[in-house]
């Protein structure tokens, strides 16, 4: 049987956490990134001005991608490689 429902785990990670007061968030029906940080930046307004990197399932991204049930998005600050 086909359920519409579908759980999106979310990481915050350094300045992200603060600015969201929340190390983790469970949203549902987010089809996509770009859904989801549109649904992001309405609740936490902050964070369209801070540089962030977005990891599904531990795999950075760089464009749109569709989510599934049960994945995880984590909010990444940049970092500086050495």
């Amino acid at each position: 049987m086909y359920s519409s429902f579908m759980a999106i785990n979310i990481l915050f990670f350094g300045q992200l956490r603060d600015i969201t007061n929340n190390d983790t968030l469970t949203l549902n029906n987010v089809p996509d990134t770009d859904s989801l940080m549109q649904q992001l930046k309405k609740s936490y307004p902050s964070l369209a001005g801070y540089p962030y990197l977005i990891a599904v399932d531990k795999e950075l991204i760089s464009s749109n991608t569709t989510l599934s049930d049960n994945c995880t998005v984590a909010l990444l600050p940049p970092y500086a490689g050495g």
